[in-house]
């Protein structure tokens, strides 16, 4: 069946689609990562985001259902160059369009996603549509895609209810403004008590279980729509140890005075290289975010940088001197 994926600049692209049949509307991103795309589809930091596959192959290994990152698929729709409907996976148990199919989300394959790359790259990311509607006309969706909003993600992707996986360790409480899976297996692994809240606790609901510390997760968005979550970090600050990723890592610099802007194009993908400077150390981190903290912002009193970007020199960590608080923009 054909597809077609508009950009709100005008750009088209035609293809074929796979997965879900219909329209979806979201903002057009892409991932540098060569694998991992169970993990990304059901990444909550990636919620409402239409995304690009940059290796050109998506398919091969199937879908195993024990990678997912959440308990469902986040993305709005995703686009491929190419796609195999024959994995090589003992661990498989359906393809990536059967997968896609299953859960109502559409994708596109069969485009020039090189040349989509560069058009983000050098324009910025914007709003685009995936439909496989036969009479798809470009201009009754110019309207929809400049206006196109998704608003207070992190309502959509947390926890309703405070979940506890008990340990013999450390005691750590999660807000859950999206957190992965994996964080919480890197946390039990490590034999912590475990309490994650949704992110609409108050920071007398997060103390009430006296944690060791509390660990404010990634998700999606914009942090400086998140105004109650920041005021609640900022009562936090100072009460127990902070560790912050991700959007975490950019409400902690709103909580602590600093400034957020929206990058170009971000960084999404699982090998993007991180300078800490401390250490003169170099790690290849997992990022999926589109925000950054501005240096030039931050206190020297107050706050010192831990870590940059090698490519772009943006800010990837922060470790604040008033209070045991530190953050990195990549997922550890």
């Amino acid at each position: 069946m054909k597809a077609i994926l508009a950009l709100e600049d005008g750009t088209q692209f035609v293809g074929e689609s796979f997965g879900a049949a219909g329209s979806c509307i979201g903002e057009v991103v892409f991932s540098t990562g060569m694998t991992g795309y169970e993990e990304t589809l059901t990444d909550p930091s990636l919620a409402g985001q239409i995304l690009v596959m940059t290796y050109p192959l998506a398919g091969n290994y199937g879908i195993t259902g024990e990678d997912a990152e959440s308990d469902r698929i986040h993305l709005k729709g995703l686009v491929v160059r190419e796609l195999t409907d024959q994995p090589s996976n003992f661990r498989a148990k359906e393809t990536l369009h059967q997968y896609l199919n299953r859960n109502g989300i559409i994708g596109i394959k069969g485009i020039d996603t090189r040349a989509l790359t560069s058009i983000l790259r050098d324009k910025g990311t914007m709003n685009g549509v995936i439909s496989t509607d036969s009479g798809f006309r470009l201009e009754d969706w110019i309207e929809k895609l400049k206006n196109h909003r998704f608003d207070n993600p992190v309502e959509t992707v947390t926890t309703k209810t405070v979940l506890h996986y008990e340990g013999p360790g450390k005691r750590i409480a999660i807000v859950d403004y999206g957190v992965k899976r994996n964080i919480i297996r890197c946390l039990q692994k490590r034999e912590c008590d475990v309490y994650v809240f949704p992110a609409t606790s108050t920071a007398g609901d997060i103390l009430s279980v006296d944690p060791d510390g509390i660990l404010l997760s990634g998700g999606p968005g914009n942090p400086m729509d998140c105004r109650f979550q920041v005021e609640v970090i900022r009562e936090l600050t100072g009460k127990k140890p902070i560790f912050g990723i991700c959007l975490g890592h950019l409400m902690a610099a709103l909580a602590n005075g600093a400034v957020t802007y929206r990058m170009k194009y971000g960084h999404r993908g699982g090998n993007h290289p991180v300078r800490d400077i401390e250490k003169n150390r170099t790690y290849i981190t997992s990022q999926g975010h589109g925000y950054a903290v501005s240096e030039e912002s931050l206190d020297p009193e107050k706050a010192i940088v831990s870590h940059v970007n090698i490519n772009d020199g943006t800010v990837e960590g922060i470790r604040y001197l008033d209070s045991s608080t530190f953050t990195v923009q990549f997922h550890p």
